[in-house]
């Protein structure tokens, strides 16, 4: 099974991490007048396609004991499930973001569900599993949340008419961030156990590779749960049905799979990562990834193309802050 072996090695996962979860979303960019509840489908079976083809790979790198069969079968009842709860949770919240981000825009939902996610998720996963000084880590994540609020003030600033906020836009956000900050803690719980011996993996815990299979698998399950609710009753639109994602290019199928799979690479190259540096600290760093979509909608999407010179302040300030925070977690992880 492959762990990075240096903390440098491991920074640099959960950066290519954050890079994946803001970039998985161009895929959906590239369906004209897709609805997100058929790209759906197909992000979910490639999400759970992806962390299954690492598991047999990377996971099963070397053999033995801490290898992904041999993990699955020693790992306890528990472990899997709550690895599978997490995924469940994520794919609920990660569905409501987008309904938020249409509903309320991204100047609202960003600061609002990616705030309360990047806070939340940090604080409960610390409190299960604590990794690093306290105090940098969450002054790390006071800059990242900076940088996320930083984006929504940017879009705000753009000059251009946006989304009217409504009650039940601000409750699907905060509803959102509540769950999307709810999977890092149950993922932990997944991975956590006592270790006397010091080995790689806990007795009766799940090893990272094992974790993101059974947590994707979790979100694949809950297409199938959810995903049909909200085509009969959509938060925004009119209803759809399956005969549009029949219908559909092709071409559509494959972003979705490939979403699926730059989010999943993202979901596992951060539980790796986390096996090295502790999850806190991976989650911190990967929950700003908002950053990442932003500069792809300012350089590849030129969302704020004849913007506010304001705006584009805001959008440095945005950087600043997310390189400050990675430099603060990077300190707290030295000086635990």
């Amino acid at each position: 099974m492959y762990i990075p072996a240096t903390f440098l090695s491991a920074l640099l996962l959960t950066i290519l991490c954050t890079c994946c979860w803001g970039s998985f979303a161009n895929t959906f960019k590239l369906t004209k007048n897709y609805r997100f509840e058929l790209y759906y489908w197909d992000y979910g079976l490639g999400i759970f396609a992806i962390s299954l083809i690492y598991a047999f790979t990377l996971g099963s790198s070397g053999g033995g004991l801490f290898s992904f069969v041999s993990n699955m079968h020693q790992a306890a009842a528990m472990a899997l499930f709550y690895a599978a709860l997490g995924g469940f949770v994520f794919n609920i919240a990660n569905v409501l973001l987008i309904a938020a981000i249409e509903m309320v825009g991204l100047a609202i939902a960003f600061p609002l569900a990616i705030g309360i996610a990047l806070v939340e998720g940090t604080v409960l996963s610390y409190m299960i599993h604590p990794a690093g000084d306290a105090k940098l880590l969450f002054a790390g994540v006071g800059m990242a949340l900076l940088a996320v609020v930083l984006i929504g003030i940017a879009y705000a600033s753009r000059g251009t008419a946006g989304a009217v906020p409504t009650t039940k836009g601000i409750a699907v956000c905060i509803i959102s961030g509540v769950l999307m900050g709810s999977w890092a803690p149950a993922i932990a719980k997944a991975t956590n156990a006592p270790n006397p011996a010091g080995l790689l993996v806990p007795p009766g815990a799940c090893s990272p590779y094992t974790a993101a299979v059974f947590m994707t698998l979790g979100a694949f399950i809950c297409c199938f749960i959810f995903n049909p609710i909200l085509m009969r009753k959509p938060l925004i639109g009119t209803p759809v049905t399956m005969q549009g994602y029949f219908k559909a290019p092709f071409s559509y199928h494959v972003w979705g799979l490939l979403g699926g799979f730059i989010w999943g690479t993202g979901t596992v190259l951060n539980l790796v990562a986390g096996g090295k540096v502790g999850l806190p600290i991976s989650y911190a760093i990967g929950q700003a990834s908002p950053m990442i979509a932003t500069l792809w909608g300012v350089f590849v999407w030129h969302e704020f193309r004849g913007a506010a010179a304001k705006s584009k302040v805001y959008l440095a300030g945005m950087i600043v802050a997310y390189l400050a925070a990675l430099a603060l977690i990077a300190m707290a992880y030295k000086g635990a």
